[in-house]
Formats: structure tokens, C-alpha cells, sequence
């Protein structure tokens, strides 16, 4: 009788809390079409649902009551319905969601490796337009980065002027680049490869700040700069950009795109740059620029598959010929010691791609390779070089209720050989080529614990088949204090493989030999990073951004090359000891109705390496400013832009105590200013002036590259143990050496320019 008793009480309460239930199905369409992976969620609840390839949604366990239903998907404009539920009831709920071209600009893939509201996203991203760079039309995605706040290209050689990216007073090896989120321009090519990304096809550039290794790996420590080409379907059938410098610059932009067949969508973009001017105003016999000839051809692919599954090819092809050095340099000088020149010859082609494959989860393969071969003589010095990297990666995208998961394998095969004792062995008697697989797993969890709170856990795993194992976590929190109001908090680690190319090019001018003495182990990173972002918006249409960060980053096993002990080598060793990266930055944006935008930031670090005293690196400034200032006149369509940056003193690599050049640079700015004026939607002329301040490095100083006048040392003396010896003709006991260098040589100058769009 108890147990009857009790079985019924059971069933009783069971259809009571059954009957309480209701359930809520429909669509999600966009154009017509079910839209997969949109999201419906419930306001002011954790509940919620992701459709599937068809748009379909089904949301049960809703009790009685009121109820808002959201739903939102990338590019498209969220819709919200109110619903009211009784017991046990059944509802069709469908939306029909329209394009936001608006809201392009805060999607953002970098920092969790899935499309994401910028503001949703746990992870800070920061997302520069097209529109900003047009602010300071640039011939390369390197130069243009210099009005990015905290990031800064720099110039490693005062000849051929290669550089790397900057990133919090980081070196450029501890950038990683990615384009389309496949990790293609690395180690060897990261001195080159940011050169010829044509910039009519560059939808937006993503940059996370900061350890990003449990997600991509090697190289990711300082952080990432993620450049996203234009999806055929958002690109103009035709456009064009042309600009031309008093300097005699000119840099070609052409983009087209184009039906293949029926399923298919291709978008077509070439770059074509051109300098060959010979200008010496420092008057050291040597050019102030270099001299360069680059083609660059990119072609995108995207086909159209059942259920709005993704697939896209791409492939580019880049050549580069690129010379500085004395100003009498031709090419029957490559090579000998009669005239000193710097000629480098790059080929480099790449291919990546994203695959959906057909099946109800959402999963991905992603896949690329590229080739790159260099052919360098820095005066009688060769260099040969040659790089491929093959990558893929399969991730599965899962949400779970409030668990939003990304887990993965990932495979990455580095081929590097050159001539350099960077591939010798046995004492550099024999050549082996670097061949390293870098097999890795991944997985992160993205926890919604309240309508405000979310948290979000990554690991992964990577062997590398030189070093073993290697572990990276990951952590970060976002606190939604209000609309207009978010805290991140991230914490992780970092590693990163030694590629000896990367640490310092001078190894490669000449000037000095490389000297290993020991074997290098992977650098290691611990890193936090708090972000606060605010935004007020006032009734009349105005508001203001406000986005600020403070960061920790702590090495272990630091590869720091030592230039002082001997000025005729390089010396790398890990450091025995730790190096700290540390500062805040900020980042203020002001848009008015009137037509002003200011956006101005500024970073403040402290950068150094300790073993048993404290030292700051060089080339690393304690702080930074940059700018962005536009004003537009609708009545006759003119607008006006003001850019520009500041850099407070770096220390400066001298060769020696008797060294009279400067041991600190100066505070020094580069400023532009433009005027655009827009006819239709169709064309814009555009013109201005680059560096109104005609500034330019070393003007305190009696030289900049040491020695000019006797590039192959033939003059240079030296004593029973090597050391240069101070003569009449070398009274500060010098050698040759271009590595004094800390910004751009290239003075005023004007330009014009003409953009054309036909959709």
C-alpha cells in the first residue's frame, strides 16, 4: 500500500512539473533562407538555443510566463519578440533577421577562433576598418600599422629596411600573423610577408594583445595580428586604388570579382608597388630608402553548398626585388666588394582554405601551405633561404546550454633550410635543413554563469619533435556591469620555437658573425591582462568610447642577442634569469553628430630582462602615443584627416663606449594630413602631405650607419685579439654596421590618390 502510495505521489508531481513545461520551435530566415548557427535566446534567463543548417530552433523546459525572446546572428540585425506561455503549451515562433552592414566591424574571430560579437567576445579584440587606414593611406599592411595604439613597425636594418611588428615593446618574434586565421606568415617570413597583402581586399585587421598559444601555438606569445580578406559576396564588382608620393612612390590596388558558374563566387585582387628613386639627403652615400619592385596577386574562391555550408579557397602569389646601399649600386655589383648594395630577391606563393564538413555538428577544416624562397646578398654575404609550412586544423564548434565549446587537433609541419649556421652542424661543416612537426590539441569552454558573468577555460596541447611536450591553459572572465560597461580579466601562458632568422637581422648584413653558445630551449610566458571598456551615449546621437588595459607578461629561458660583449658577433644564449613586459594602455574614441571622430590612445610600459643586474632592451620605448582626427563636410564632401604618432626615447644599439652616436633617441613624431573629397559613392580623390614635420632620425647625430664610406672594413685595423684598432681614418674604432636604426629615414612628402567602387 506504501509503495502504491508513494508511486502515485511520484506520478502526480511529475505531471505536474510535466505540465508546467512548454515548448517554443520555429525559424530563422535571412533573405529567405533558414540561417544556421543563429542564436535565440531567452532575456534575462540562461536558456537558449543555436539553429541548425536550416534555421530550425527548438527551446523546451520554459515555464508559465513572459518571456523575450532574442534572436541574433553575425551581420544581420537582432530581432526580439515577447511571448506569453501557459502550461504545456506549444509555440511556432519564427524571425526574419535583415543584414546590419553596421555591425561588420565588431565581428571579431581572433580571440576565441569563432565568430563572435566583439562585445561578446571574453577575450579583448581590437578591430581596425578599411576606413581607418584610409585615414593614412599606406602601400603595405606594415606601414600601415603605425597608427595603431601599441603597436609599432619596426625598422631592424637602416639598408634594406626590413621590420618587424612591435606589439607592448615586444619583438616582432613574439608576433604571430595570420591571415584568414591560418598561421602563414611566420619566421621567415614575417620580415617580408606583411609587404604585398593587397589593401582593397583587407575586410577588417583583428589584434589580440597578449599570450594567444593556447589556441594557435608557437609564435603566439606577444600577440596576434589577424588580417581578414573580404568574402567575395561583400566585395565590389570593381575597384581600384592608386596613389602617388613626391617621392616618386606609386602603389596600384585593383580588385574585381566574378561568377563561376553557377555555384561559385570569385574575388580577385592585385597589388603593384613601385619606388626606384635614389635619394641620399643624409648625404652618407648610401640610399635613404629602399629601392623596391613587388607584384602581389591574391584570389579567392567561394562555393555555394547545400545548407549554407562553408568552403573557400584561397591562394597568393607575392615577388618581391628590393635593393638599398650605396647610391652608385647596380646589379653587377651583387655579390662583389666594390660597391656595397643589400639586394634581396623574394618568391613566396601561399594556399589556405576553411571546409565545413557535411555533417549536423558544426565542424571545420581548415588547411594551408606556403613557400617561400629568398635570395639575399647583404655586400659579399649570401644569404639562401627557403621555408615552407603545411597547417591543418579540424575544430568542432559545440553549444551545450550554457557551455559554448571549441575543442580541436591541429598539425603544423615547418621546413626551414639556409646557409647559415642557423641549419649547420658538426661545427658548420655540414648543412641539415630544420624539419620540425608541431602535432597539438585543443579544447576551451566558454561558461555563461549569469545573464553578466561569463568565464572561459582553454588548454592545449603540443609536441614539438624538437623540444617534447609543451602545455598551455588559458583563463578569462568578462563582467557585464551594464550596456555600456565590461571587465575582462585574461590570464594564460606562451611559448615560442627559436628561428634564429627572426631574432636579429644583422646577423645577416655582414657586419657581425652569430654565435650559439648553448642550445637554445623554448621561451616561456605567464601573462595577465585586464581590460575595461566603456561606452556613453548621449540623447543627441553622440557618444564616447573608452577602452583601457593593464598587462603583465613575465619570461623564463628569454633569447636576448648580446651585441656589447664583442662588436664583431652576436651572441645568443637563453637568459639566465627572468624578463618582464609590463604597462597600461588606453584607448579614447569620441564620434560626434557634427561629423568630428577623435580617436586617440596612448600606452605607458616598463620593459627589461634581469639575470644579476636589470636592463632595458633596446629599441623599446617607455611610452607611446597615437592619433586619428577626421572631420567631414557633407555639403561638398569634404573630409579631412589628421593623423599621427609619438614615441617617447628608446635606447639605441651603439657598437662600442668610443661610439659618438646618441644612446638614447629622441622624442619624435610622425604626422599626416589628407583630404578626401567623395563625389558619389562611386570615386574619391584624396591627397595630403606625409610627415608635415619633415622629421627624420639622427639629425643630432654625426652618422647613422657606421662606416658608409668603408662598407667592407678593408680600412678597419685590428690588434693581436681582434679588436678594432683607432686610427686617422677610423678615430672611433668602428666597424661597418646598419643596425642603428629606430624609425623611418623618408622625410615630407606629398600624395595623391584616386579610389573607384562599382557594386
Amino acid at each position: 500500500m506504501k509503495q502504491t502510495s508513494f508511486i502515485l505521489i511520484f506520478l502526480f508531481i511529475s505531471l505536474v512539473a510535466f505540465s508546467q513545461d512548454s515548448q517554443i520551435s520555429g525559424q530563422v530566415t535571412a533573405s529567405g533562407k533558414g540561417l544556421a548557427f543563429a542564436s535565440v535566446s531567452v532575456l534575462k534567463t540562461t536558456e537558449g538555443a543555436t539553429t541548425d543548417s536550416l534555421g530550425i530552433f527548438n527551446l523546451n523546459g520554459l515555464m508559465k510566463g513572459n518571456y523575450i525572446l532574442k534572436a541574433s546572428a553575425i551581420g544581420y540585425i537582432s530581432v526580439s519578440k515577447p511571448i506569453s506561455l501557459t502550461d504545456s503549451q506549444t509555440v511556432v515562433l519564427d524571425f526574419n533577421l535583415m543584414p546590419d552592414k553596421s555591425s561588420l566591424d565588431e565581428v571579431v574571430i581572433t580571440g576565441t577562433m569563432k565568430e563572435v560579437n566583439r562585445l561578446e567576445s571574453p577575450v579583448p579584440v581590437e578591430v581596425y576598418s578599411p576606413a581607418f587606414f584610409r585615414k593614412n593611406p599606406t602601400p603595405s599592411v606594415f606601414d600601415a600599422l603605425q597608427n595603431v595604439n601599441g603597436v609599432r613597425p619596426q625598422l631592424n636594418c637602416n639598408v634594406c629596411n626590413t621590420g618587424d611588428i612591435h606589439i607592448n615593446g615586444l619583438e616582432g618574434p613574439y608576433t604571430m600573423i595570420l591571415i584568414d586565421g591560418m598561421p602563414i606568415v611566420g619566421g621567415l617570413s614575417s620580415v617580408y610577408g606583411l609587404s604585398g597583402i593587397p589593401n582593397a581586399l583587407i575586410e577588417r585587421v583583428e589584434i589580440v594583445k597578449g599570450p594567444a598559444s593556447s589556441l594557435y601555438g608557437s609564435e603566439a606569445v606577444g600577440g596576434l595580428i589577424n588580417i581578414i580578406t573580404r568574402k567575395p559576396q561583400n566585395a565590389p564588382i570593381l575597384s581600384a586604388d592608386i596613389f602617388t608620393t613626391s617621392w616618386q612612390e606609386v602603389n596600384t590596388d585593383i580588385g574585381f570579382k566574378l561568377n563561376a558558374g553557377k555555384k561559385a563566387l570569385v574575388l580577385t585582387g592585385i597589388n603593384y608597388f613601385k619606388y626606384g628613386n635614389r635619394i641620399d639627403n643624409n648625404d652618407d652615400n648610401f640610399t635613404d630608402v629602399t629601392l623596391q619592385d613587388r607584384i602581389s596577386i591574391f584570389q579567392k574562391w567561394n562555393f555555394e553548398r547545400k545548407e549554407n555550408r562553408l568552403f573557400s579557397v584561397a591562394a597568393r602569389y607575392n615577388y618581391e626585388d628590393r635593393w638599398g646601399g650605396d647610391v652608385t649600386w647596380n646589379k653587377s655589383f651583387r655579390g662583389g666588394d666594390e660597391r656595397y648594395g643589400e639586394s634581396i630577391y623574394t618568391k613566396r606563393w601561399e594556399l589556405f582554405g576553411n571546409y565545413q564538413l557535411p555533417v549536423k555538428e558544426k565542424m571545420m577544416l581548415a588547411f594551408s601551405f606556403n613557400d617561400h624562397d629568398q635570395n639575399s646578398v647583404y655586400g659579399t654575404t649570401s644569404f639562401l633561404a627557403r621555408q615552407k609550412i603545411a597547417f591543418s586544423q579540424l575544430s568542432w564548434d559545440k553549444k551545450i546550454k550554457k557551455h559554448d565549446l571549441l575543442a580541436g587537433a591541429a598539425l603544423r609541419y615547418t621546413y626551414y633550410d639556409d646557409n647559415t649556421t642557423a641549419t649547420a652542424v658538426g661545427n658548420g661543416i655540414i648543412n641539415s635543413a630544420q624539419k620540425v612537426w608541431l602535432p597539438g590539441i585543443f579544447i576551451q569552454d566558454e561558461i555563461a554563469l549569469a545573464t553578466k558573468h561569463k568565464i572561459l577555460m582553454g588548454l592545449r596541447y603540443d609536441y614539438n619533435s624538437v623540444h617534447g611536450s609543451i602545455l598551455t591553459p588559458r583563463f578569462a572572465y568578462k563582467w557585464i556591469i551594464n550596456e555600456k560597461g565590461i571587465i575582462r580579466l585574461n590570464a594564460g601562458t606562451g611559448f615560442r620555437v627559436v628561428s634564429l632568422f627572426t631574432e636579429e637581422h644583422a646577423a645577416l648584413t655582414g657586419a657581425r658573425d652569430v654565435m650559439v653558445t648553448e642550445e637554445l630551449k623554448p621561451e616561456k610566458s605567464y601573462n595577465a591582462n585586464l581590460n575595461f571598456l566603456k561606452k556613453i551615449y548621449f540623447g543627441n546621437g553622440n557618444f564616447i568610447g573608452f577602452d583601457a588595459s593593464a598587462w603583465y607578461t613575465r619570461f623564463n629561458n628569454q633569447i636576448i642577442p648580446d651585441y656589447e660583449s664583442d662588436v664583431t658577433k652576436i651572441i645568443y644564449s637563453n637568459l639566465d634569469g627572468f624578463a618582464v613586459s609590463r604597462g597600461i594602455s588606453a584607448n579614447v574614441d569620441f564620434n560626434l553628430i557634427n561629423g568630428l571622430k577623435i580617436l586617440a590612445g596612448g600606452t605607458l610600459m616598463d620593459v627589461f630582462s634581469k639575470n644579476e643586474i636589470k636592463s632595458r632592451p633596446v629599441l623599446t620605448e617607455k611610452w607611446s602615443g597615437t592619433w586619428a582626427i577626421s572631420y567631414k563636410i557633407p555639403k561638398i564632401n569634404i573630409g579631412l584627416d589628421y593623423t599621427g604618432n609619438i614615441y617617447g626615447p628608446m635606447r639605441l644599439p651603439k657598437l662600442s663606449s668610443s661610439d659618438p652616436r646618441s644612446e638614447s633617441s629622441p622624442v619624435w613624431s610622425i604626422q599626416n594630413i589628407q583630404l578626401t573629397f567623395s563625389g558619389d559613392k562611386r570615386y574619391e580623390i584624396y591627397g595630403g602631405i606625409k610627415n608635415l614635420l619633415n622629421w627624420t632620425p639622427g639629425k643630432k647625430d654625426p652618422f647613422l650607419i657606421a662606416r658608409s664610406r668603408d662598407p667592407f672594413d678593408k680600412n678597419v685595423q685590428y690588434d693581436t685579439d681582434g679588436k678594432v684598432i683607432a686610427t686617422a681614418d677610423n678615430p672611433y674604432a668602428l666597424t661597418f654596421d646598419p643596425s642603428f636604426v629606430y624609425a623611418p629615414n623618408q622625410g615630407m612628402r606629398g600624395f595623391l590618390g584616386v579610389r573607384v567602387n562599382f557594386r
